[in-house]
């Protein structure tokens, strides 16, 4: 909770550095990678800095965990924290790089606001800062635990030994562990990073969802080519697809992410669209070794069958499972698909029973869609989990 003194003038200032957040977060990435390039050609994803995405998510979480500690102080915002935690425990980042970011988010904040930084303006803002930063090292600091790591020391070196083309632009690929330690359990619905030297000597990081463990040993993850349709195509998809090959060794993250399948009987609503689909399989495939009864309800969209990764994989995990129903939906149906419905999603005509947990994975839109759906027909706000690749535009409607 914000101290007494402080409130007040975080909720004064708050429209003033909400209104400036935007110049604020773009300054700050500019002094942070002058005065530590290494972050930018080695933690940073350079496309997302390119295209100002980096920028607003950290923007639009800042605002809200500040609007939250004014608005709702006795209120903790767990799910925006433990998301941003889980991402952060997969790239490695540790508890003193916070105070790399603290000294060049306040210089930003200082040459932005001007003289209406006034020491009692700063000292209530550093006390928002310390909130956030100290809860975010708490949880990574647990997640490293969880992971039998140290902090930080979350990668470790993989054999690709199985790759395989699951549609036009995703390729599936099995993983084994090449340096003799032990393979970090993960539950179904996380992901790992995948560090990837490229061409110009960067070390840049992706997260991609565990698709499925086909064994007690290997993993196995998909990577959907990212088209820049006018932008520049994905850096680390691209040079996968081009150069990960069997016997090629990657290095890779332990297990993270907090969009993870519970372990009771209720009700589910796997929900995905497009490459969104390989945390839903993960799901499946471990409701359906574990021999599951509970009522599923599986919702994919896409743009057309042969688009749609490993389909015939879902659709016999979903025979398998005697208490799954799948509603498929193509923008292109053609005549290779009878079972599914033309157009997008539509979550009109399914039936939410009561105690339901909603889990969704897709681009931005469709998840803000089937969101929004879900709540006007009553489902509970927390019962509905999403995961987003990249950074999260959408934590300020959390």
């Amino acid at each position: 909770m914000l101290s007494e003194q402080s409130v007040p003038v975080v909720r004064a200032t708050l429209p003033a550095v909400g209104a400036a957040i935007g110049d604020i977060t773009t300054l700050f990435y500019r002094k942070l990678f002058d005065a530590h390039p290494e972050l930018l050609r080695d933690l940073f994803n350079r496309g997302n800095q390119a295209n100002g995405e980096q920028q607003r998510a950290l923007a639009g979480s800042i605002a809200a965990f500040a609007g939250l500690l004014v608005e709702r102080p006795d209120a903790r915002p767990d799910t925006l924290l433990s998301r941003i935690a889980h991402k952060h425990a997969s790239l490695g980042i540790t508890s003193d790089q916070y105070k790399v970011v603290h000294r060049h988010l306040f210089a930003a904040i200082a040459e932005v606001l001007g003289d209406a930084v006034t020491p009692e303006v700063a000292a209530a803002w550093d006390e928002v800062y310390w909130l956030m930063a100290n809860a975010l090292v708490a949880i990574e600091a647990r997640l490293y635990r969880e992971a039998g790591v140290a902090e930080g020391e979350v990668w470790h070196r993989v054999e690709v030994v199985e790759r395989r083309e699951e549609s036009p632009d995703a390729v599936s690929l099995v993983l084994r562990p090449a340096d003799d330690l032990p393979t970090s359990p993960f539950r179904p619905g996380q992901y790992v990073s995948v560090r990837s030297l490229l061409p110009d000597g960067s070390r840049q990081i992706r997260q991609y969802s565990l698709s499925a463990a086909p064994d007690g040993t290997d993993r196995r993850i998909t990577v959907k080519r990212v088209r820049g349709d006018g932008q520049p195509d994905g850096e680390v998809s691209s040079w996968l697809h081009a150069h990960a090959r069997e016997g090629d060794v990657l290095t890779v993250s332990a297990p993270f992410g907090d969009l993870v399948l519970d372990e009771g009987d209720g009700p589910l609503l796997l929900a995905s669209a497009g490459i969104g689909v390989t945390p839903m399989l993960a799901m499946l495939n471990h409701l359906a070794a574990t021999g599951a009864t509970r009522p599923v309800t599986v919702v994919h969209a896409d743009r057309d069958p042969a688009s749609h990764a490993h389909r015939r994989e879902q659709l016999d995990l979903i025979r398998e499972l005697p208490g799954a129903r799948l509603h498929l939906w193509y923008e292109e149906p053609g005549d290779q698909a009878p079972e599914a419905s033309a157009g997008r999603a539509d979550l009109a005509g399914l039936e939410l029973p009561d105690g339901l947990t909603v889990y969704l994975c897709g681009p931005v839109p469709f998840m803000r869609a089937v969101r929004g759906d879900l709540l006007r027909r009553g489902v509970p706000a927390e019962a509905i989990h999403y995961e987003v690749f990249g950074p999260d535009l959408w934590l300020g409607e959390q």
